[in-house]
């Protein structure tokens, strides 16, 4: 298979199905591809929709963890258990576009001719959030930007492409799925932005605020800037 799009998803039971049919409407005749969802210790029918939802896609596989482990760890044995060269991922709780896909892939595709580990990361570039959320995303952005020199105005975006073997190179922790602009960088790669869509999240709630993502994010920062400054010595 060309593509492996590898979906992240804790208590996402809502949203979790016409997420993955969305994913066959987006690349049907466009890839050769398959799904793999992660279900991140779910409470919820997050599973059982899931696979619910695989007649309607390619080729679909389940990994479950026993237990919540983060949305890097969930990143990380989704890319583990799929077969394709290329990863696509997308944030479970549907606020990503998969239909935003094939643009990502045709930028691949001009980009290819410089050689290189290369990661393409969705821009959101009208984000569909509250204004809390967009206010500390941008001063975040910002912050990350300047002490790490990753030249990406929307890290957080769930929806990036890269190859498998070349994300499976990098350090891996928690919370590294928005350092990995710099992580590509630290190996020689590049990043190019790629604006995609951004919609509203209609079913659940957000795993995400600004209290429980500011103390971790500082020491993560650190940790990343430390990476940065070892490599290159």
């Amino acid at each position: 298979m060309e593509l492996a799009v590898v979906i992240p998803a804790h208590n996402e039971g809502g949203n979790i199905g016409p997420l993955i049919r969305e994913v066959g409407a987006a690349l049907a005749g466009v890839a050769d591809y398959e799904v793999v969802v992660v279900d991140d210790g779910s409470s919820d029918a997050t599973g059982v929709q899931a696979t619910a939802a695989a007649c309607d896609v390619s080729h679909l596989t389940l990994v479950r963890h026993p237990a919540p482990a983060g949305q890097s760890f969930a990143v990380l044995t989704g890319v583990r258990a799929a077969s394709a060269p290329w990863i696509a991922t997308l944030d479970g709780d549907g606020q990503n576009d998969p239909a935003d896909i094939p643009r990502l892939l045709a930028a691949r595709d001009r980009e290819a001719a410089r050689g290189g580990p290369l990661l393409l990361a969705g821009h959101r570039a009208a984000r569909r959030d509250s204004w809390l959320k967009r206010v500390s995303s941008r001063v975040a952005n910002g912050v990350r930007g300047r002490l790490l020199g990753d030249a990406t105005p929307d890290t957080g975006c769930g929806l990036k492409l890269f190859e498998r073997e070349a994300f499976l190179a990098l350090p891996h922790f928690d919370h590294m799925h928005r350092f990995l602009p710099a992580l590509f960088i630290r190996a020689g790669g590049r990043v190019v932005s790629v604006p995609v869509g951004h919609r509203p999240r209609t079913r659940g709630r957000s795993h995400y605020g600004l209290l429980n993502r500011l103390g971790v994010g500082i020491v993560d920062l650190l940790g990343v800037m430390w990476l940065m400054r070892r490599r290159r010595r």
